[in-house]
């Protein structure tokens, strides 16, 4: 999916749902990992990619949980730094792509199946590199996290930022139509995807134990408009209600 808006469609007969994007990630996974390699999407090349490694790096993790993997190219990169970096994804066509790139370890995993309990490790810090796309996952991820954090780790995300993606739609959640603009012909059907607010964001951290640490905004050098924004925050168990934690929930 590219930054550009599409219309509402929460008022549709029959809203999209998370399964929507799944469906449309399965059938472009091979189009998006040759899209990846070979430098086809402008914004990522000149900002986001190196945005992302250095607000990986500010943390200094030892272990990193890469949510929505995709073909593994962060995976890898954080992995040429040192680091112990785990990748995962529901979508196993882009986890046999980033097993065959080499370093790193990868996991088809889906959202829900990190929600239900399914990863038992903890990391010091989980990302989220233009992956949470969806709703209802989303949610169930964040609430998730506590679990897969070792106490006072990073979970970082970058996304399309909102005041940006909004365009001339009411600037408040909701689903969005995709678009896959500037894309090869191998791109078709784009997914829909969930629309927050930047206050909807903090919102999503701020209910789920962690305090926002820094809020970055990278600038396209092109443009002198962001081309994404970052969220970093850091958990903290003590303000999370004792009957939200788990046996591993102490972990460190």
């Amino acid at each position: 999916m590219n930054e550009r808006p599409g219309p509402a469609l929460d008022e549709a007969p029959n809203p999209p749902g998370d399964a929507t994007i799944l469906a449309s990630w399965h059938r472009h996974a091979e189009a998006w990992a040759v899209a990846v390699r070979e430098n086809q999407i402008e914004s990522r090349s000149l900002v986001t990619n190196n945005a992302i490694v250095e607000a990986v790096a500010s943390r200094a993790p030892r272990t990193v949980l890469d949510l929505g993997c995709g073909e593994g190219w962060l995976t890898r990169r954080l992995a040429d730094q040192g680091r112990d970096v785990l990748g995962t994804d529901a979508i196993p066509a882009l986890i046999r792509q980033a097993k065959a790139g080499g370093k790193g370890r990868f996991q088809v995993l889906s959202y829900e199946d990190l929600a239900k309990g399914a990863m038992t490790e903890r990391f010091d810090l989980a990302v989220g590199n233009f992956s949470l796309l969806g709703h209802t996952s989303v949610n169930g991820l964040f609430r998730a996290l506590p679990q897969l954090l070792r106490n006072g780790g990073t979970f970082i995300v970058q996304t399309i930022h909102p005041l940006l993606s909004c365009g001339d739609l009411p600037y408040a959640d909701g689903w969005r139509e995709g678009s896959w603009a500037g894309f090869s012909n191998a791109f078709t059907d784009p997914a829909p995807w969930y629309f927050r607010t930047l206050e909807s964001w903090v919102k999503l951290y701020t209910d789920h134990g962690f305090s926002i640490k820094e809020i970055r905004e990278p600038l396209h050098p092109q443009t002198g408009k962001p081309a994404s924004v970052i969220f970093m925050g850091q958990i903290n168990r003590s303000s999370i209600p004792a009957n939200r934690l788990g046996s591993g929930a102490d972990a460190c």
